[in-house]
């Protein structure tokens, strides 16, 4: 088996399908787009394992607290996780996290965005270890997002081509 797919099990997680974008959605776009040894990965949100929208949705500091901001995140490494799968077939292609974009769907005056996206990097650490798992990041809040989601993250991979 796979390390990634090990330590997943492991860990009792499991990758959610594809999402499935609500009624009348299209996604005109690659969710991964590889180019020789880089894969660029487009903006995911937290999924349940049927890749709908997982609850809760709505603003970070209004209608979640911190920690279900943490949690939507942590969900969020899952699909990303998922549709990387799905692109490159293992998840052991992935030679180094690079740069990480993490936006969180904030209500004003809230500022724990980190906080928030430690639930993303938090568990790409854990599964890809300190020097595959490292990488640059950003967190930055956002008056709306896409569904109301609430946070959309997307990533640059470097990957065995």
């Amino acid at each position: 088996m796979p390390v990634i797919a090990a330590k997943l099990e492991a860990l009792g997680l499991v990758l959610p399908k594809a999402v499935r974008p609500p009624p009348g959605i299209t996604l005109p776009f690659r969710l991964v787009r590889v180019r020789g040894d880089r894969a660029y990965v487009s903006g995911h949100g937290p999924l349940n394992p049927d890749g709908t929208l997982a609850p809760p949705l709505g603003k970070v500091g209004r209608d979640l607290s911190v920690e279900q901001g943490y949690r939507a995140a942590r969900l969020t490494a899952l699909a990303m996780l998922g549709s990387i799968e799905r692109e490159l077939g293992d998840l052991d292609r992935v030679r180094a996290w690079t740069r990480v974009f993490g936006m969180v769907n904030s209500a004003p005056a809230f500022n724990q965005q980190p906080r928030v996206m430690n639930g993303f990097s938090e568990l790409i650490l854990e599964l890809f270890g300190p020097d595959r798992g490292a990488h640059s990041r950003s967190a930055v809040g956002m008056a709306e997002l896409p569904f109301d989601l609430p946070v959309e993250i997307e990533a640059e991979l470097e990957i065995e081509p």
